[in-house]
């Protein structure tokens, strides 16, 4: 028996062969969640309000009995709300709390490669990049990946 001996290159990154992403329309631009952290997708909901609360948090939403904060992703990126019209609930856990992140539009599940992969680009504006983890290149728009890591950090810090 043999031993052979493997010089240390520095730490691992695990990036498995694919990945699920469920994906959303924020403005015009796509966006992917792990499909893991996602719960459910809704229709819009009533939403009670919360006074005095930051701008992104859009109020609470009754889900089967279940209570989730509902995040406006419009202002937790910084951006206008360009449309009037009611938007669709992607409802996640986040650090052991359920979050309904409200998007635009719903897109379809996609199942994508670590060859696709790349970083956060520079580019993107910092009151987004600081909630991704990357993005992939796809035929079509790329899909920005967002950490429910990094928005749950946020959020915890801002209570």
């Amino acid at each position: 028996m043999s031993l052979a001996l493997v010089k240390d290159t520095g730490p691992k990154v695990d990036v498995p062969g694919t990945a699920q992403f469920s994906t959303f329309f924020v403005a015009g631009r796509l966006y992917g969640i792990d499909v893991r952290q996602v719960q459910e997708v809704v229709k819009p909901l009533p939403m009670t309000q919360i006074p005095l609360a930051q701008p992104y948090i859009r109020g609470l939403i009754n889900l089967r009995g279940q209570v989730a904060t509902a995040i406006g992703l419009h202002q937790l990126f910084g951006l206008t709300q360009s449309t009037s019209r009611e938007l669709m609930n992607v409802i996640c856990r986040c650090d052991g709390n359920l979050v309904s992140l409200l998007a635009d539009d719903i897109g379809d599940v996609m199942e994508l490669s670590a060859s696709q992969y790349e970083p956060v680009p520079a580019t993107i504006d910092p009151m987004i990049r600081r909630f991704m983890s990357g993005v992939y290149k796809v035929s079509g728009p790329l899909v920005s990946i967002i950490d429910s890591d990094k928005v749950a950090r946020f959020l915890s810090t801002q209570n």
